[in-house]
């Protein structure tokens, strides 16, 4: 038992250091065993035990669920002896914007995502664009294309937006977000401009249940104009999405 519960907590400190998605779920009182643990992880075994094989298997439903939508809590569950409660503490990696595009807009939208507490990522292959010396405030400046970047990158708390209007680099980037956990995806363009990008994300096989995740286009509808109005606009529309609502 001690040696299990090593291994929970050292593969619990890794998933932090790392920033993967983990919980941590515990029994706190009822009929099973007070201070049995489980380590949660998607795609992942589970580590630990609650002492109970169905038991188990109901508490990584709920805590992958909670995972997604970054919540911890207390849940009963009823199990052959009894009734127990079970605290599930989640600890989803940090809220991440992926803006493709380092374009105008792009500067403010990185100063309102991290005043938000969002970690920012700009990608762009154009050097032209991507400049440290417009993006100091990023996290990250990565000169790339982004369907070399965002593969493995995307979890449940990211948001990936869209700014370039170019389908050389939204397309592919779109081809990768769409069927990933990003919790947000959007793309600046006019309605002629998205009705051709669906077109083109449809002839190349993209599922219409992967369409329909798209917000474009992107940001609220609050009349705005310049890139900074722009930027206010995408970002209500993040965090709209943060919170579980549609933004729309």
């Amino acid at each position: 038992m001690e040696h299990t519960m090593t291994i929970l907590y050292t593969t619990l400190k890794a998933c932090l250091a790392a920033e993967q998605p983990v919980a941590v779920a515990t029994i706190i009182d009822g009929t099973g065993q007070i201070g049995a643990k489980l380590l949660v992880r998607p795609g992942e075994a589970l580590l630990g035990t609650l002492g109970d094989s169905i038991l188990n298997e109901a508490v990584e439903r709920d805590a992958l669920a909670m995972l997604l939508r970054a919540e911890s809590g207390i849940r009963s569950y009823t199990v052959a002896d009894g009734d127990v409660q079970v605290f599930i503490e989640t600890y989803p990696p940090p809220p991440t914007m992926f803006i493709v595009g380092a374009v105008h807009i792009a500067i403010p939208l990185v100063t309102f995502a991290k005043t938000l507490g969002f970690r920012t990522v700009v990608i762009d292959a154009r050097g032209a664009f991507a400049t440290p010396e417009r993006f100091a405030h990023a996290d990250e400046l990565i000169h790339a294309w982004p369907d070399e970047v965002l593969p493995g990158r995307l979890t449940s708390n990211s948001f990936v937006v869209l700014l370039t209007h170019d389908p050389k680099l939204d397309d592919p980037a779109l081809k990768v977000a769409l069927p990933s956990p990003a919790r947000y995806v959007g793309a600046l363009g006019s309605p002629k401009t998205h009705a051709r990008r669906l077109e083109r994300l449809r002839a190349d096989g993209v599922p219409e249940e992967q369409l329909a995740r798209l917000h474009a286009p992107i940001g609220l509808k609050i009349g705005s104009d310049s890139p900074e109005e722009i930027a206010v606009s995408i970002i209500a529309e993040v965090v709209a999405a943060r919170h579980g609502l549609t933004g729309r």
